[in-house]
């Protein structure tokens, strides 16, 4: 797993699509929010603008960092015929995937630091209350992520094709999950069905860890909501992800 993940990491580092997708995007979405952030009366619900721009721009990690850049990876290795030769070694086939996302939940880990660090200093974002909710959030996100983009990438014919398939979870988490909107702003009737959501448990989780709001209670349910979420995707995986190309 170590060498295919360090031969994923060079083949990554040559891509510049894909690292572009990866590693920039990511990091410069959140700029964008910030115009929205400011038109919001997020005071009512006992936030603040680095509190709701930090779940955001981890958000917008996971699901261009992590999630669409390995969707394109999976579909790619696979429609040349990476993915069946890998499976003659010594390796099972839940090794060669996760050797092959490797680099991706790396880069995705170090660009949830960086974010995290930046919101810290330039938004006034406080230490927050209960840290450990926010590294199973983050943690908890990069596998869900991850699980979710082999599910893609066995509906997925070609690597061009990966920029459509993976929209659909894409805007609905943007726009459903407390991406860009929180739930907090939300009707209660809307936020508790969005809040079944995959990200929304995530991102919930993060602010959370922040805030401190969550009891133990809320936490312990939004847990179990993403790893619900998780262990689906995985299953999903087993059960009908591709080896072979799609004709």
């Amino acid at each position: 797993m170590a060498a295919l993940a360090r031969a994923e990491l060079t083949l990554l580092r040559r891509s510049k699509a894909t690292l572009v997708a990866a590693v920039l995007v990511p990091l410069a979405l959140p700029f964008s929010l910030r115009s929205v952030v400011d038109g919001m009366d997020v005071g009512e619900a006992g936030l603040t603008v680095g509190l709701v721009m930090l779940p955001a721009a981890i958000g917008f990690s996971l699901l261009f960092g992590v999630y669409g850049a390995l969707a394109g990876i999976y579909t790619a290795r696979r429609e040349e015929l990476v993915l069946k030769r890998l499976r003659t070694g010594e390796l099972g086939d839940g090794e060669v995937l996760t050797g092959s996302a490797l680099p991706v939940l790396a880069t995705g880990l170090v660009q949830c630091l960086v974010l995290v660090a930046g919101c810290t200093a330039f938004l006034d974002v406080p230490a927050p209350e209960a840290p450990l909710l926010a590294v199973l959030g983050i943690l908890t996100g990069l596998v869900m992520c991850a699980a979710l983009a082999a599910v893609t990438a066995s509906v997925t014919r070609t690597v061009e094709s990966a920029q459509v398939t993976t929209m659909p979870f894409v805007i609905v988490s943007m726009v459903g999950s407390g991406v860009t909107v929180p739930l907090e702003l939300m009707p209660d009737r809307v936020a508790s069905v969005l809040e079944l959501l995959p990200l929304s448990p995530v991102i919930t989780l993060v602010r959370g860890g922040w805030t401190g709001d969550l009891s133990a209670y809320q936490a312990l349910g939004t847990l179990a909501t993403a790893l619900a979420w998780t262990v689906l995707a995985v299953f999903a995986v087993r059960r009908w992800f591709r080896w072979e190309p799609r004709r």
